[in-house]
């Protein structure tokens, strides 16, 4: 008890007793129904006749151990493929956003443009122009042409950024119009009442989903490996040549795992957050 707040009465205590009950009980409950549906699953799983061989060519522990450090060395292109493309995904995906909020006549073409790159990077599949930008640009033979890791790199901006780009303009169109007006009769301009305004709190609404989209975005970064760059996935894939054995994928696949843990619990952090602050109003 806070000093000066008054004293709790004999039924608020008894409500906070029943909660703190209710509460125990409520985690008791779920961890007894998840280690009943657990035990299941694995009776179900290595009961099932093809269990040894699918275990031996999936679960090798030798195997696993073998290829893992050749896959932790292609991760960590993987980790740095992801950090360079979600800041261009989300650099390029703001302008695009400005450029489709942009008004008046004059700018037409420019909204047009930007209408134009969003419905066609959303429309592509990924794997498409991850080819497109990876063997056929090198095919133009252009001078300064970049390495195939970069173009890979390249594809997943353009293609993301399609994605983002409509998460800013949800974002900057739910600002209401009126707080620009009360800006602009401060005496600021239209780009300052977009950077002061209107921007901090757009972005501060789609921050859930621009989230989402770079978790996403950290999954994909595994398909530069059909370009070429020994990555995480090219690593197992080789490992997998070379033992003919699956595992390597199963342990790539944990490690992307392992990798997105912190973003989706950060995601999920901010979800509820804004949340609470919604609810708060």
């Amino acid at each position: 008890m806070t000093d000066g707040a008054p004293p709790l009465s004999a039924v608020q205590l008894d409500r906070i007793a029943w909660r703190r009950r209710q509460s125990i009980r409520s985690i008791l409950v779920a961890a007894a129904s998840t280690a009943v549906l657990g035990v299941l699953l694995v009776v179900a799983v290595t009961g099932a006749p093809g269990w040894d061989r699918v275990r031996q060519s999936f679960l090798d522990p030798t195997i696993a151990a073998d290829a893992l450090p050749d896959i932790l060395r292609g991760l960590w292109l993987n980790v740095r493929l992801l950090v360079f493309c979600a800041v261009g995904s989300l650099a390029l995906g703001l302008v695009i956003a400005l450029l489709r909020t942009l008004r008046g006549p004059v700018f037409f073409p420019v909204r047009a443009l930007a209408t134009s790159y969003t419905y066609t990077f959303r429309g592509l599949p990924l794997i498409i122009v991850i080819y497109v930008l990876t063997l056929g640009v090198p095919g133009l033979r252009l001078q300064g042409m970049p390495s195939v890791l970069v173009l890979g790199g390249l594809a997943l901006v353009l293609t993301y950024s399609g994605y983002l780009a409509e998460v800013f303009r949800a974002g900057i169109e739910s600002v209401h119009p009126s707080q620009v007006a009360a800006a602009r009769s401060l005496g600021l301009t239209y780009r300052q009442a977009m950077r002061h305004v209107v921007l901090p709190q757009a972005v501060r609404r789609v921050a859930p989903p621009l989230l989402n989209d770079t978790v996403a975005l950290q999954k994909d970064v595994g398909l530069v490996s059909l370009a070429g760059p020994i990555d995480a996935v090219r690593a197992a894939q080789i490992s997998t040549a070379e033992h003919f054995n699956y595992t390597p994928y199963i342990v790539a696949g944990v490690l992307f795992v392992l990798l997105a843990i912190p973003l989706i619990a950060v995601t999920d952090w901010v979800t509820l957050r804004a949340a609470r602050r919604q609810a708060s109003r």
